[in-house]
């Protein structure tokens, strides 16, 4: 029961982190645009990288996490963070002395002010203020809500899988109030409105956190810094690169676990990047010491933990590309809906931001069906404990993630011929709506919606797996991280598009000027799909060759650190749960 009652707590406050965020990463676009006066292109790029910094940090504070200040305190001020930045843009968006005047950027008549000066610093120190402490809970709740299950007790590891999906689910209940009702009033009632309803979410989320204070199984503060340890490997390694490698692994250095000394992670040598077991090859003297210098020989299980993340690294590049398409969803895709019908009855439109909700609310139903029916079948098939291992999960992804983009460039066709067959190519958007339902974009929503439930998890679940044991927190900032580059990725992408593309188009670029009627955006969805199909090739090549980190061993005996590569193959599929 104790164990129920603090994971809830965590999914309730990932729950309400979601209302708070996801409605301003989601409208932004249009914030910068109809309010700010930003240029659609310009606003894309703003909002990337918004989104970027907002993943980007989340490894840095994660850092901080696990050295310093804890897991706990990590996402309590950054809370405070994410509360006081939400506060300033609901100040700004309340008072007209603090951005331009009212002006519709899309009239071709009209003189727009851009947001500039004061203004844009009031703006933007908002926004990343929110980008920081969404990064703070992104870094440390789902490896505190990890921390709860204990990896020794078999029932409660056999959990901690089905709990990253109930935390997506809790996570997602979050996203459909937040691309609902708070969508809805900032289009309809105020971004004053909308901005201050998200920073009270965030109130409530830290309430129930701080709530589950007493109960809550704390991880305890590693004083050690894990990227450096990473680090001295490497660094030793190449002091150490004309030394010969001793035949028998035993011969590399390792402290002696037999020893009385704390919870210490032993990790089995393994014969795969040989190039690193140089870093703990002992000389004479060396072995003599009792502390020696470890940016000149280290330990075993430290070069170990080394490879897993070189071994990660790839699979880390892949999940790239894929963020790559999701920017798109939450810029240009929004852009075409403020250019189509969104009437669903005759007096009520939905926000264009709502979109994603489609894909949220089929996840609902999805989740509870592949936690509770799809996995027991396919351990059955497979005889693995998670019905299918991350990697093939992560595959999935890719390859729904490659479709979506190409049906949304196929739906943009469709749009553009409706709009010249109309005449409407140069229709100002919301005022002069095109004859065509905005929900032809769920399509393109809801494969990635799915592509989200395989990929989003199953590198969540991978990353944290897989990472030693010191950098459990960091190691859910490997997701983060790769979608924070996927995002800077879209701008420096689209940025290159229109630059090789400025001398074809009259808008000076497929992605150029406010008239996405007169751009070549299904060009750009499709040269994404082509991006995201070369990257799938690529992630079956480094996912085949993958070698799962082993299992670590309480104590060290010279019978488990001598573990053979053809040991490990007949265990690959079990060690990610088992660990």
């Amino acid at each position: 029961m104790e164990l129920h009652v603090r994971k809830l707590l965590v999914k309730a406050t990932f729950s309400f982190e979601n209302i708070a965020t996801l409605a301003l990463a989601t409208n932004l676009v249009t914030y910068l645009t109809q309010v700010m006066h930003i240029n659609i292109a310009d606003a894309a790029n703003q909002t990337t990288n918004y989104m970027g910094t907002s993943y980007i940090l989340s490894i840095f504070i994660a850092i901080l996490a696990d050295m310093h200040i804890g897991r706990p305190k990590s996402v309590l001020i950054s809370a405070c963070f994410e509360t006081v930045g939400l506060g300033l843009l609901a100040i700004q968006a309340h008072s007209s002395k603090l951005k331009p005047p009212p002006c519709d950027l899309f009239d071709p008549t009209a003189h727009c002010v851009k947001v500039g000066g004061g203004h844009a610093a009031l703006l933007f120190g908002g926004l990343y203020l929110v980008a920081a402490g969404s990064a703070g809970i992104k870094a440390s709740l789902p490896s505190h809500g990890a921390d709860q299950f204990e990896e020794k007790d078999p029932k409660e590891a056999k959990q901690m899988s089905s709990f990253f999906n109930w935390f997506l689910l809790s996570g997602n209940i979050g996203t459909v109030i937040s691309l609902t009702l708070v969508v809805w009033i900032q289009d309809n009632k105020g971004w004053d409105l909308g901005f201050g309803m998200s920073s009270i979410s965030m109130v409530v989320g830290a309430f129930f956190f701080t709530s589950g204070l007493p109960r809550y199984r704390i991880q305890v503060i590693q004083k050690s810094n894990a990227f450096v340890e990473v680090i001295q490997v490497y660094v030793a390694a190449f002091h150490n690169r004309n030394l010969r490698l001793p035949e028998d692994p035993e011969d590399l250095f390792e402290i002696d676990g037999d020893k009385p000394v704390m919870e210490i992670e032993f990790l089995p040598h393994r014969d795969v990047y040989k190039f690193l077991d140089k870093a703990a090859i002992q000389s004479a003297p060396a072995a003599k010491q009792e502390k020696p210098n470890p940016w000149k020989l280290c330990r075993v299980t430290q070069v170990e933990n080394a490879k897993i993340i070189l071994g990660v690294l790839p699979i880390f590049c892949c999940a790239i590309i894929m963020t790559l398409c999701v920017a798109q969803l939450q810029t240009f895709s929004i852009q075409q809906a403020i250019t189509m019908d969104t009437r669903i009855t005759k007096h009520f439109h939905i926000p264009p931001a709502s979109l994603a909700i489609i894909p949220i609310i089929f996840l609902l139903v999805l989740v509870p069906i592949y936690d509770r029916l799809f996995v027991p079948f396919a351990r059955r098939i497979t005889g693995h404990p998670t019905g299918i291992t991350h990697l093939q999960r992560i595959g999935v992804g890719l390859v729904l993630s490659c479709l979506s983009m190409a049906v949304a460039g196929i739906i943009e066709v469709k749009r553009k011929e409706v709009a010249r067959k109309h005449n409407m190519l140069d229709a100002i958007p919301v005022i002069q709506p095109l004859p065509m339902s905005v929900f032809w974009l769920s399509f393109q929503f809801f494969i990635f919606g799915i592509a989200d439930l395989f990929s989003f998890i199953g590198l969540l679940e991978f990353f944290y797996s897989q990472a030693p044991k010191g950098m459990k927190s960091i190691s859910t900032c490997f997701l983060w991280c790769s979608m924070a580059l996927g995002f800077f990725l879209s701008t420096i992408t689209v940025n290159i598009v229109n630059s090789a593309t400025k001398g074809l188009t009259s808008s000076r670029g497929w992605l150029g000027g406010n008239n996405i009627n007169r751009n070549y955006l299904n060009l750009f969805y499709w040269l994404l799909s082509l991006l995201s199909f070369l990257n799938f090739l690529a992630y079956l090549f480094v996912a085949k060759s993958y070698n799962y980190k082993p299992i670590a061993q309480a104590v060290r005996s010279p019978t488990i650190r001598k573990v053979l590569n053809d040991q490990y193959n007949k265990e690959l599929e079990d060690i990610e749960v088992q660990k």
